[in-house]
């Protein structure tokens, strides 16, 4: 058993010093998952990497059990909770722009437009996620692990469980999914 595989057993347990020390032994890793994530959405999102690795941590603090039994399942993990830090930062600065005292001024139409693409863009993937979440949660996690934390097909077959061609016909059918409810 690998010293990571320990630290992780220690840390779904509950273990705070564990939790701790996998934060920075992975910390690495986890800002190159940030990285990868922000540069997908950079023209949306107005965070760094260390902010959202460190809002990370503190989500994953908050949430108290820790669900991961290897580095690849930790690091899908790692990628659904920033994936849920970038949603909420964007729905919290579209609430901000929305009211909250703020000086109310009439823009034409194509510049009002323009402005909140990628923020629209950003929330409708989230709702498709969700939704699609209802009726097939595998898909989800497939679609989180392959596009947010960037893993490979063999990875992702190894971590679900599945076989590398059985993953690819489910990618195909979860981007066809995907495609469907962004329209």
């Amino acid at each position: 058993m690998s010293d990571l595989t320990r630290l992780l057993d220690r840390a779904t347990g509950g273990d705070q010093q564990s939790k701790n020390d996998l934060f920075a032994d992975m910390y690495q890793d986890l800002r190159r998952l940030a990285s990868a994530r922000l540069k997908r959405s950079a023209r949306v999102v107005l965070l760094d990497t260390t902010s959202l690795v460190h809002e990370s941590y503190l989500r994953f603090l908050k949430a108290g059990a820790l669900q991961a039994q290897d580095r690849v399942r930790f690091l899908a993990y790692a990628a659904r909770v920033m994936r849920s830090v970038v949603i909420d930062f964007v729905r919290e600065s579209q609430a901000e722009r929305r009211g909250g005292g703020a000086l109310h001024v009439t823009l034409d139409t194509g510049v009002a437009d323009s402005v909140t693409t990628g923020q629209t863009e950003v929330m409708k993937v989230s709702e498709a996620l969700d939704a699609l979440a209802k009726t097939d949660a595998r898909l989800v996690q497939l679609i989180e692990m392959k596009y947010f934390a960037g893993y490979s097909e063999r990875d992702i077959a190894e971590c679900l469980g599945t076989s590398e061609r059985s993953l690819r016909r489910e990618w195909q059918k979860a981007r066809l999914l995907l495609h469907a409810a962004l329209k």
